[in-house]
């Protein structure tokens, strides 16, 4: 290991400082026109002057930044007002939409629903006809067995009083045993 004091004269041998010889034997660029160059005012009322007109354009400057920031903060917002806007109204334009697709959906389903409400009612009606003229036909059965079993008791009753007719009177007897 190095002690300390070897390890500064090689740190000394690195140094930034420049030997005098480099100065001497380097060439320096000319100046370049771009570059303002500063010239020493011949008086301190000029050099005041020229001060004061330098902070007058650094000011301007900074205004002209300023106004240049403040219209483009200005569009950057009616930018992202608009496009804020346009989704506000796309999704007012989609919410539109699906409000119209689920009343088209709802008349549909109510136009079914009347569809089979009508149906069963035909189903119902004809149902009840049918059960109608079951009961009618069953009705003029009903009477016709009853005319039926009437004239057959009607017929056996003028039989009846037929035959106690004929035995009561004496000359037709005959014909009675005949007919029983």
């Amino acid at each position: 290991m190095a002690t300390s004091r070897s390890l500064h004269r090689t740190l000394r041998s690195f140094s930034t400082t420049a030997s005098p010889s480099y100065h001497s034997t380097h060439q320096f660029s000319e100046p370049k026109s771009l570059i303002a160059r500063w010239n020493a005012p011949s008086n301190p009322k000029e050099a005041e002057a020229e001060v004061k007109l330098s902070q007058l354009r650094k000011y301007y400057n900074l205004l002209v930044l300023r106004r240049d920031y403040a219209k483009h903060v200005k569009e950057v917002r009616m930018k992202s007002i608009m496009e804020v806007e346009l989704m506000r109204l796309e999704m007012l334009r989609v919410d539109e939409a699906r409000k119209e697709a689920l009343r088209i959906q709802n008349e549909q389903t109510k136009r079914l629903k009347a569809e089979a409400a009508k149906v069963r009612a035909q189903k119902r009606q004809a149902a009840k006809q049918e059960s109608e003229q079951t009961l009618l036909k069953q009705k003029a059965e009903k009477l016709e067995n009853l005319k039926k079993k009437e004239m057959l008791r009607e017929a056996k009753k003028k039989e009846k009083n037929e035959v106690l007719h004929c035995q009561s009177s004496p000359g037709k007897e005959p014909e009675l045993e005949k007919k029983t």
